[in-house]
């Protein structure tokens, strides 16, 4: 069982070591699922827990809308502002690249381990957040499309 848990408990061991709860709780909720024996959850997580992830961040960008945060006169007051009009076009623009980095993991699947890892080493040492995988696939779509045209 350790052999086959040791990267989940580096992983636990590193969330702690650097204060990331998010890295820390993910790890140690997978490793209680592991030790329980609960297969039909890995696997049920392992197919749809990116989904339901991007379902929940979605909800938590909507939510403001029904709380009375944002009025009719302050979304458009906020759209046309330079900052709005940049959130417009940089929201935009990850949506497109990380359409192409999900394209590019279908292709060549073996880039989520160094995405994984990449994702997990931003969290902790630069403090990012692990919403990063599918915008870091994309961002890895764009630099190995960049790198194939430059040879």
């Amino acid at each position: 069982m350790l052999g086959d848990n040791l990267i989940l408990l580096l992983i636990l061991a590193l969330g702690l070591v650097f204060n990331n709860t998010l890295i820390a709780a993910a790890s140690a909720l997978v490793l209680v699922f592991q030790a329980l024996g609960a297969r039909a959850v890995i696997t049920f997580l392992d197919r749809w827990s990116l989904q339901l992830g991007l379902i929940m961040l979605t909800v938590a960008v909507l939510t403001p809308f029904t709380t009375d945060r944002y009025g009719p006169g302050q979304i458009v007051r906020s759209l046309t502002s330079v900052p709005g009009v940049l959130a417009v076009v940089g929201g935009a623009s990850m949506a497109y690249v990380s359409a192409r980095g999900v394209e590019l993991m279908q292709v060549q699947p073996e880039i989520i381990v160094g995405l994984m890892v990449g994702t997990i080493v931003g969290v902790l040492v630069f403090r990012g957040m692990p919403v990063g995988p599918l915008a870091a696939s994309g961002v890895t779509a764009v630099l190995y499309h960049l790198l194939v045209r430059l040879r």
